[in-house]
């Protein structure tokens, strides 16, 4: 065995033992849980434990401590829940005012990043109001006023806990940076401006070298950057074309691995070929009424005037056009003691087709999965990138929003119309079942002691196999 395959055996360390599935894809950003007895089969008929009643949300529920965490909002409210997980009784519920409410696009909401909780209590990111936390009873602990921000799709990174820090990036169309503070009081730690990153929703997960101290992993819209957990000075950084960060990354043994969806051409037209169509007034320039009508690209025009000033320029067009060009694809790293911007070397293989777009990677007992839209599920080998098998689950073929997680030899899929697809885990992945819940999901499952916690638009569910 080469070293690089000895770089990619599972980091078992990694993965809680406690039942816990605390943030967003549960121990580090994984998606891997370490219990069995999961069940194949569920509905809202099947396999239900219990079911609960929740405020919509796309946020995805975490368990720690016995609790299931989630957050929501209702008219000016932002909510913090709390349930028990052997029962789904709801505990307890926190609520303050939406201060800084602001115009988001319509897939997006304002509880869309996932809290973080351990058995202490929880953490919660709002856009509209910062950072806040409760005790395990529902009692407050401390806040960080933030924001407000500029994200015209709006925020969705996920805070995470790393050891006493609590950190939480806040990547917006300028003034990007990353914050830590002190997980007890929430006093600020370090903060570390990212000026040459733009819009980005990409919750950091944490790297831990065979050498040298632990590091933060953090995907952003054109690179990828790594920062010294305890102080935030940047390590090393690599250009990546994402057009728009998503997921997480994740890691194995000394290997990184991430995901981008890009292109080696723009997606949208030149700017002269716009203003041909719609510059109505031959000014040089679109105004959101002239560029109303271009179906695919009139509601996004709040993303392209960056300056918010009701009109498009050359120049806004352009950078919006040139982002996700560039190096794209699944990419597997080895940058243990990389400094500054990472040689390509450093870059052990990459593969360019069948990417998702929302879904992070999922790397699991030596396999590397994929999936998006239309159902599409791709296996690689994580130590040479090597296409292990890509085909369809073909009763779930819609969009995918949720990322893909794992346990007791099994693989969860779930598609934005509710339907989840149970796969045989390894390199010739099988399906063993398309469970529909007949409500849309876009919330990552969680799963804790053979416990699924799935949330649909105005469910919470509590899965379990039958004794």
């Amino acid at each position: 065995m080469n070293c690089f395959a000895l770089c990619v055996l599972p980091v078992v360390a990694l993965i809680a033992a406690d039942g816990s599935w605390s943030q967003f894809r549960g121990p580090n950003g994984s998606g891997v849980d370490s219990s069995t007895g999961y069940p194949v089969e569920f509905s809202p008929t099947k396999n239900v434990v219990w079911k609960t009643a929740v405020p919509y949300a796309q946020s995805s529920p975490v368990v720690a401590g016995g609790r299931v965490y989630l957050t929501a909002s209702e008219a000016d409210k932002l909510l913090t829940i709390c349930l028990d997980a052997k029962t789904g009784r709801e505990l307890w519920r926190r609520e303050i005012p939406r201060k800084k409410a602001q115009a988001i696009f319509r897939a997006n909401d304002p509880a869309s990043p996932t809290p973080v909780a351990d058995e202490n209590g929880i953490v919660a990111f709002f856009a509209e109001f910062g950072l806040v936390a409760y005790t395990a009873e529902g009692k407050d602990r401390w806040s960080v006023p933030l924001g407000p921000f500029k994200n015209f799709y709006g925020m969705a990174a996920s805070p995470i806990l790393a050891g006493d820090l609590l950190v939480q990036v806040c990547d917006q169309q300028s003034g990007s940076f990353l914050l830590a503070v002190d997980r007890k009081t929430g006093r600020q730690r370090w903060r570390t401006e990212r000026p040459a990153l733009d819009i980005g929703w990409a919750t950091p997960m944490v790297f831990r070298p065979s050498e040298g101290p632990a590091q933060l992993i953090v995907l952003g819209s054109t690179r990828l950057d790594s920062y010294y957990l305890e102080t935030g000075e940047s390590r090393w950084w690599m250009p990546v074309a994402s057009g728009g960060s998503l997921g997480t990354p994740v890691a194995t043994g000394g290997t990184l691995l991430v995901s981008t969806a890009g292109s080696n051409e723009p997606f949208m037209p030149t700017f002269a070929s716009v203003l041909t169509m719609y510059d109505k007034d031959h000014d040089g320039r679109l105004s959101q009424a002239e560029f109303k009508d271009d179906k695919e690209m009139g509601e996004h025009f709040g993303w392209i005037d960056e300056n918010s000033d009701g009109f498009v320029t050359e120049a806004e067009w352009n950078k919006a056009r040139s982002l996700g060009i560039g190096e794209y694809g699944a990419i597997a790293l080895q940058p243990e003691k990389a400094r500054g911007r990472l040689e390509p070397s450093s870059v052990r293989w990459r593969f360019k087709k069948n990417l998702p777009y929302i879904p992070a990677p999922l790397v699991y007992d030596g396999v590397y999965y994929m999936v998006r839209d239309g159902g599409i599920i791709t296996s690689l080998d994580p130590a040479t990138g090597r296409l292990l098998k890509e085909g369809r689950t073909r009763e779930a073929l819609g969009e995918y929003y949720a990322s893909p997680v794992a346990a007791d030899g099994k693989i969860f899929l779930t598609g934005g119309e509710g339907k989840i697809t149970v796969l045989k885990a390894s390199g010739e992945w099988e399906i063993l079942s398309v469970n529909d819940l007949g409500e849309e999901v876009h919330a990552t499952p969680a799963l804790s002691e053979g416990r699924i916690y799935v949330r649909t638009r105005g469910v919470l569910y509590c899965f379990g196999a039958a004794h």
